[in-house]
Parts: C-alpha cells; structure tokens; sequence
C-alpha cells in the first residue's frame, strides 16, 4: 500500500491510496481531488473517460472529508506542492461525508476549537503536528545518543515541586488529596543518583490563571537531570539538544515549513553555542530600553522578546537571584544572593523555552529553604534523603514541547502545537 509521504517512490506505477477528500473543484470533464491520508496531501486529476459517466457523476457529488480509496498512477509533476500528482483511474466510497462543519472558509478561533477533534484534520494543523512528532523524536534521539536513561516520573504527587498556587489537587483514595504533577524534577533527582544521566518526558500540569499566547493548562516537558552536574553543563546540553531538534525539522519537514509558511532563514542560524548574560546584564539592558523592571523581579513576556531579540539564536540568561527561583536551586558560592539558575529564551518573540540549573546540594540549607517556602516537610523527606546519602553535585532542566513546536513553526499560540489544548476556558473537546 502507498501512502503519499512516500509517493515519490512509485513515480510511473499504478497505486491505491486510502484517505479522505480534503478537497475538490471540478472544470467540465475534470475532477481535481486533494486527497489526505494522513501523512500528506496530493492532487488527483480524474477524466472522464478514465472512470465512466457514472462515477464522474457520484465524484461531482462528494462532500469534504469523504472517506474513500483513490486509484491511479503516479506523475511527477513540478508544479504540484509535493512534486507529485495522481491520474485517477478508479474511486471507492468507504465513508460519505456532507456538510463537513469545517470548511475553507474562515472560521472564529472558539469556533475552530469547539471543532479541535475536526480541525486537526486541516493541512495546516495537520503540518503543525508533524513538526511536533520531528521534535519530540529528535529530542529522544539526542537525550539517548548522549547517554541519558530515560526514567519516567509519576504523575500523582504528594506534594509542590514549583508553587502551591498552581497546583491541581486530586482525591487520592483514603491518602487525602495528590497533585497533578508540575514537574517531574525532584524524582528525577533521585532517578539521576541510581542512572547518572536520565530525563523524563511526559505531560506537566500548572493551574495558573493565564490567557496569554504561551500557556497551556497541560502541557509537555521533557527534563534531564545529570548527577555530578554543573550549571555549565546544564547550558551545553540545552545548547546542543535545541540546536539538534531544529536540524531535525530543518531536515524531516520542509514540505509541513511551506505550508506554515515559515522563514526558515532565522531556524537556520539557530547553532550553538548560544549567546549568554547574567541576570544583572540582562536588567541593566532592560532598564535601558524603558523598562520599569525591579531589581529581582522576574521577566515578562515583553521584557523576553526586548532580551532576545538582540541575538539570532536562543539566549541564555544565567544567576537569577535566588528569591525570584525555587526552593532547590544552588546558590552562587560567589554571591550567595544569586543562584545557579538559567533560562534560555527562543528568538523572535517566543519566549522562556528552558529553565533549569544546579541543584541544591546542602542538607541544612534545603531543609531551611523548605520551611522558609511553608511546605510540608514531612513530603520531603525522601527528597532530604537524597542529601543524607551519596550527595553530590547534581544539575538538570525542563523543556517545554509546546513553546519549542510554537517558535520553529511560528505560531501565534501554543494552541495549535497540541492536539487538544488544555487552557484556563477550554477543557473541551
């Protein structure tokens, strides 16, 4: 069986493709048929006199997203978007379809995704989700190439790994009530102690109350953790594994690039190493350009765009003071104030796409840091234990999935780099 993402291959030869009719227009005694089948598009042309009267006829009456299995022979053809066209010989209706919600038209965003479970099916969602197989395949690839192990973390925590106001409690059986989970981190930490390099990738769960472009409600991450770590490791790594998921696209995914219409000049400028400034520089460049930013406050999503678009590659911005970062992180043994934090931020306007660090590695200073943050100790304490036996310097990060999909697409919103976008309004479908 042939499918259209590897057409090229039966150029000459007669095939049955099986799929949907994504589109169709016809000129007196032609069918021009796009046909989708899940790994890309193609024209067919149907004659007449190649398929009869009747099924000329039954064609001219299909409606959009018509189930059926297409015959024909393969043609090259350069000014088809694949390169390829199919002369239809033959047609089976499996599915028929009228009144298909989602046309070409333009439709309303709440429109689009009170029909998400239809709109993926669209050419332009449909490009957007293979970016994101690219990158999530890519990702694996580099993390296994290098050595890490992967070790999944649970879903279901006891208790806060980033804030306890962004949390989603669950009723977790007579145990009282489990978490969501926001990160997969502190197991991770301990996973990195037995394994030495490990990551986890999986859905992460934050209830922040937020509308902007880049938030979702649940989303992915993928988060390695080194034991023996440092923050300059930490910076080499996202540095190489960013710059080897956008080859990956630059090289798998010039067909769905096109369809986004998406420069691929700044993408290819994306090597590393990447350009780095500490927080105090990055204020400083801030305040310059008008800011009103506080000593210690965290960036903004403005504040991101006005820091980033100094370079044509990712950022990354190192030593956060240690009040605006989590309870974990190391502090700077320089300048104890600050810790040994980074955040790496996309070009174009896209924002914080990694952050990570180095570990606090202290007993006593974790366990004041717990309390000053009011969590429960008690939770913690196999996370202590990882201090109390064969501590050492360890150090890792998270990637969000989305955020990265959004920038080497160029998407408006991360909405569109997930099948079905959790957000602060949207639950369904």
């Amino acid at each position: 069986m042939a499918h259209i993402e590897n057409i090229s291959e039966f150029e000459g030869e007669s095939v049955t493709l099986q799929g949907w009719l994504h589109n169709r227009r016809s000129s007196g005694k032609l069918h021009f048929l796009t046909l989708r089948d899940g790994t890309g598009f193609i024209q067919a042309v149907m004659s007449k006199t190649a398929v009869g009267d009747q099924t000329f006829l039954q064609v001219k009456h299909l409606g959009q997203e018509t189930a059926l299995t297409l015959d024909g022979v393969v043609r090259a053809d350069t000014r088809a978007p694949g390169g390829y066209e199919l002369d239809a010989t033959g047609i089976s209706v499996v599915g028929e379809t009228h009144e298909y919600p989602v046309t070409p038209k333009e439709h309303g965003v709440d429109f689009l995704l009170d029909h998400r479970h239809l709109w993926v099916r669209a050419e332009r969602q449909h490009a957007v989700l293979r970016v994101r197989h690219s990158v999530v395949n890519a990702v694996r690839d580099y993390l296994n190439t290098e050595g890490f192990i992967l070790a999944d973390t649970p879903v279901f925590t006891p208790a806060a790994c980033e804030g306890t106001t962004t949390l989603f409690p669950v009723p977790y059986f007579d145990l009282g009530t489990a978490y969501l989970t926001q990160s997969g981190q502190l197991y991770n930490e301990a996973n990195a102690m037995a394994l030495g390099r490990v990551y986890c990738f999986g859905p992460t769960f934050r209830a922040e109350k937020s509308k902007t472009r880049r938030h979702l409600t649940e989303f992915w991450m993928v988060e390695p953790e080194m034991a023996y770590g440092t923050l300059d490791d930490v910076i080499a790594l996202a540095e190489g594994l960013i710059s080897s998921v956008v080859g990956r696209v630059l090289e798998e995914r010039g067909r769905e690039l096109d369809v986004l219409e998406r420069d691929r000049g700044p993408l290819a400028g994306v090597v590393a190493p990447f350009p780095r400034m500490t927080y105090d520089e990055a204020v400083d460049i801030l305040r310059e350009a008008g800011r009103p930013i506080a000593y210690g406050d965290d960036f903004g999503g403005t504040d991101e765009t006005i820091l980033a678009k100094r370079f044509d590659r990712p950022v990354a911005i190192h030593r956060y003071p240690a009040a605006a970062k989590a309870f974990y992180m190391q502090p700077d043994p320089e300048r104890p104030e600050l810790s040994l934090s980074v955040d790496i931020l996309a070009p174009e306007g896209y924002g914080e796409i990694v952050g990570g660090g180095q570990r606090l590695d202290d007993l006593a200073l974790l366990e004041q840091r717990i309390a000053e943050h009011d969590l429960p100790k008690d939770a913690f304490e196999w996370y202590l234990d990882l201090r109390r036996y064969g501590n050492v310097p360890h150090a890792g990060f998270g990637m969000g999935i989305e955020r990265v999909v959004a920038w080497i697409c160029g998407l408006d919103h991360v909405r569109e780099t997930i099948p079905f976008p959790r957000m602060l309004y949207r639950l369904t479908p």
